[in-house]
C-alpha cells in the first residue's frame, strides 16, 4: 500500500469517531422532536443533585436545530484533527475534555440548565491550538491557525453577552483543553528534529540484523557473519 492510500485511509478513520458522535446528537434531537419531548432536564444544573446527570448527558442535548447545526461542523473538524494528529491519546483527550469541563461547570456555573456540545468544542479547539504551538509542528501549527481563523469568533462566547448562552461551559471547556495540552505536551506529531515512528522502526530492524564490532570498527551480518564493508 503506497503512502497516498495509507494517508487516505488514515483521513477516513480519523473522521469515524467524531462523525459517530455527531450522528448520535442528531438522533437524540430527532427523538426529542418526534416524541414531542423536552430533554432539557437531562442537561446540567450546577450544585444540585438533579443536575449531576448532565455531567454525562449535557453535551448530547441541544435546545433547537440551529443550536445543533452550529455545533455540527466544528465538532466534525476538531474531532478529525484530534484523531488524525493524536491517534494514540485521542480517546483519552476527548473524554477528559468532555468530563472535566462538565465537572467544573457543575461546580462553578450559574443556576440554570446548561446543555450542548459547545464546551467540548471549545476544549478540543484549545487543545489543538495550544498543542500546535507547544510542539512546533508545521502541520499542527497550520491546523491551529485554521482553528483560530475559522472559529476565532469563539472568543466572544467566553463573555456573558447573552443570557441564553452558557459562556461558563465555553470557559470550562477552554481551560480543560489548555490544561490537557500542557499535561500531554510530550505526545503528538514529532517536534522538529525528532525521528518519525517509521524511522525508529527501521533503526530497530537494522540493530537486529547486524552487529557492530569495536575491535574492527565494522558492522557484520548476524546470519552470515560477513562484514558489510
Amino acid at each position: 500500500m503506497d503512502d497516498q492510500k495509507i494517508d487516505k485511509k488514515r483521513l477516513t478513520i480519523s473522521f469515524l469517531f467524531s462523525g459517530a458522535f455527531v450522528v448520535l446528537i442528531w438522533i437524540i434531537k430527532a427523538i426529542e422532536i418526534y416524541t414531542d419531548s423536552d430533554f432539557t432536564n437531562l442537561g446540567l444544573f450546577p450544585l444540585h443533585p438533579k443536575g449531576l446527570i448532565g455531567i454525562l448527558t449535557g453535551p448530547l442535548i441541544h435546545s433547537d436545530w440551529k443550536h445543533l447545526t452550529n455545533n455540527t461542523l466544528p465538532m466534525l473538524f476538531l474531532g478529525w484533527g484530534l484523531f488524525y494528529f493524536y491517534k494514540e491519546i485521542a480517546f483519552k483527550i476527548f473524554f477528559l475534555v468532555y468530563f472535566i469541563s462538565q465537572f467544573w461547570l457543575w461546580f462553578f456555573a450559574r443556576q440554570a440548565w446548561h446543555i450542548g456540545a459547545s464546551s467540548l468544542i471549545y476544549g478540543l479547539g484549545a487543545f489543538l491550538f495550544v498543542s500546535g504551538i507547544i510542539r512546533r509542528n508545521r502541520n499542527l501549527m497550520a491546523i491551529s491557525l485554521l482553528v483560530a481563523f475559522v472559529y476565532g469568533s469563539m472568543v466572544w462566547g467566553l463573555l456573558p453577552l447573552e443570557e441564553r448562552i452558557s459562556w461558563e461551559g465555553h470557559l470550562t471547556g477552554l481551560l480543560a483543553g489548555i490544561v490537557l495540552s500542557f499535561h500531554y505536551k510530550k505526545f503528538g506529531p514529532p517536534l522538529p528534529g525528532e525521528p518519525f515512528e517509521d524511522e525508529e522502526e527501521e533503526d530497530d530492524d537494522f540493530g537486529e540484523e547486524y552487529y557492530y564490532s569495536d575491535s574492527t570498527d565494522k558492522y557484520y551480518d548476524n546470519t552470515s557473519g560477513t562484514s558489510l564493508e
